[in-house]
């Protein structure tokens, strides 16, 4: 399972020209959900995206997580995270989730965040063709990978 986390200044999803999820200041998380995924992955990511300090203190030093900062979070379903780009030009998606599993993977995904965070995380509609925008804050994007662990 990967997540890439972009810190935001604001970020939101459309659908065929209709906004269906938006937020202020926090993360976009892009995730990524590979057909051999566990529950520990899941786990990892949700405790490591919780606990990133990215967000500056007083000091403007990056030590306050999304938690500290009072920040939000929009999360959107990615399957090319799983890319494989080794061989030849055009990427092999063979290790991503099929949508009958990712789909809920995710969305346990989400409502653990959701949990965590104390309060929803809205999310882009799995499988649309999305458009997603994003003013990164920094920029600070981080690929969280749970085999890397």
């Amino acid at each position: 399972m990967k997540v890439l986390v972009q810190r935001a200044r604001q970020a939101q999803v459309t659908v065929d020209g209709n906004m269906v999820a938006a937020i202020g200041a926090g993360l976009l998380l892009l995730v990524g959900i590979a057909h051999d995924d566990t529950e520990q992955d899941a786990q990892y990511l949700l405790r490591k995206t919780l606990a990133l300090r990215i967000f500056n203190d007083d000091n403007g030093v990056m030590n306050r997580s999304v938690l500290d900062a009072g920040a939000q979070i929009l999360a959107v379903s990615q399957f090319t995270l799983m890319a494989d780009t080794r061989k030849g030009n055009r990427p092999s998606y063979i290790s991503a989730a099929r949508p009958d599993v990712a789909k809920p993977y995710f969305d346990r995904f989400v409502q653990q965040l959701s949990e965590g965070l104390g309060r929803a995380v809205p999310v882009g509609v799995f499988g649309a063709d999305m458009k997603v925008s994003l003013v990164n804050d920094g920029p600070v994007t981080i690929l969280l990978d749970s085999r890397d662990r």
